[in-house]
């Protein structure tokens, strides 16, 4: 058992480790300058903590991602979850993954090619084929990527981390503005970007359904096995993490940059010339494609259990869908997606703090309720400002709640809805 631990870790780490995980580091890195490890620090307790807490929570309900929203109300359970699968799967995750797989990985190799469109289409038949495929069967799942992806895209980072050790050695720069002050806080803040614990409730089903495959039934070794191969997970993570943030630290000498993606860019090409194009693509496209695989068996396990469907019916949709969508182009994807995600972002996060705290409040319908109300009233305003609507009516009170300037002006009102439905439920 401690073999198929392992491996479950590995699966969870490849199917973690998306484009953004790779992205944001770096340019952490690159911003932090000598405050880089207490910005890291903050950035991996919710960019590793956050998702490790989702999957453990998962295996506390025994693997029904919608029993965390039907505390509050079993419509609403129904609902918030269809959102998160669809938000992080057919409709923004998937096609994103695809997109940033061809923009890196695909795209610097055929730049002189003038009908991109035609390229993108042919490279996303193949993308999607494969992940159908992959996809078909979840139970070998954990053995596809576990043995095989995971160690290679392993070996591609560590070959750019350990390269960049011995050619990056220029110092690292002032703090910007952001991390000059509070790193640790920023950081914190900055670990949300990877949106790792939306996608964790949709991975902590293929997680829990592999243990249970292997033998384990009873709860409390279920949550076990799920905290080591979340820890295991997790510390792959967190040495990944603190690599390319260093990568992206030592590259502040080199100019300026707009992203993290151009960050790595630089760093491969210094580091290994054009053959470091060739490792980025490799490295980016294992990411992108492990992600895009862990997302379909979600989205198929969950909607085959909430309509009339099969598997494989529901796999083929969501690769169809997912196909459609990302020859969109990433700039519209992205432009639609921030909005929506920063509205369920916080609901979810949340969700999943309530779930742990149950005990202490006996599982009180009321207190999650006021929660959620509370939230939801901040999380949905942000997410609505953020397309582009004004609110003017409601400005003026919710941008004064603290902490609101920095992503979370959410938390405030949760524990006031929390309290106030704990004092109306023991009244």
């Amino acid at each position: 058992m401690v073999k198929q631990t392992f491996l479950i870790g590995f699966m969870l780490f490849a199917l973690f480790f998306g484009a953004g995980n790779l992205i944001y580091p770096p340019t952490l890195g690159l911003e932090a300058g000598t405050s880089f490890w207490p910005a890291m620090i903050g950035f991996i307790l919710t960019g590793v903590g956050l998702p490790i807490l989702a999957i453990v929570a998962i295996a506390l309900i025994r693997d029904q991602t919608s029993e965390l929203g039907s505390k509050v109300h079993p419509f609403f359970g129904l609902l918030f979850t269809s959102v998160i699968y669809l938000a992080i799967g057919p409709f923004f995750g998937i096609p994103r993954a695809a997109n940033v797989a061809f923009e890196m990985g695909v795209l610097p190799s055929v730049q002189a090619c003038a009908n991109r469109t035609l390229i993108l289409v042919l490279f996303t038949v193949v993308f999607f084929g494969l992940v159908y495929w992959f996809s078909l069967n979840p139970s070998k799942l954990v053995d596809r990527i576990g043995q095989w992806l995971t160690p290679a895209l392993l070996i591609a980072v560590a070959a750019l981390c350990i390269g960049s050790f011995f050619v990056l050695q220029s110092p690292s720069s002032t703090p910007s503005e952001k991390y000059h002050t509070a790193p640790f806080f920023s950081g914190f803040v900055e670990g949300y970007l990877t949106m790792d614990a939306i996608a964790a409730l949709a991975f902590g089903i293929i997680v829990v359904t592999a243990f249970k495959d292997n033998g384990i039934q009873s709860k409390k070794a279920l949550v076990g096995s799920t905290l080591k191969a979340g820890m295991i997970s997790g510390a792959a993570l967190t040495l990944v993490y603190g690599s390319l943030g260093w990568i992206g630290a030592k590259m502040a000498a080199q100019g300026n940059f707009d992203n993290g993606g151009q960050i790595l860019s630089s760093a491969t090409q210094l580091v290994f010339g054009n053959f470091g194009l060739l490792l980025l693509g490799i490295i980016v496209a294992l990411a992108c494609f492990t992600t895009s695989i862990g997302l379909t068996v979600a989205c198929a396990q969950y909607f085959t259990k909430t309509t009339r469907f099969s598997y494989k019916q529901i796999a083929a949709m969501v690769s169809i869908v997912s196909f459609l969508i990302a020859n969109l182009g990433l700039n519209q994807i992205i432009a639609i997606s921030v909005p929506v995600l920063v509205a369920i972002y916080p609901i979810a996060i949340v969700l999943v703090l309530l779930t742990f705290l149950n005990k202490w409040f006996e599982g009180s319908v009321l207190v999650y309720r006021g929660a959620i109300l509370l939230t939801a009233v901040v999380s949905v305003y942000q997410g609505l400002t953020e397309f582009g609507l004004e609110m003017n009516a409601f400005q003026p009170w919710i941008e004064q709640l603290p902490l609101f300037s920095v992503g979370l002006g959410w938390l405030l009102p949760a524990v006031i809805g929390a309290s106030i439905g704990g004092f109306i439920d023991h009244r």
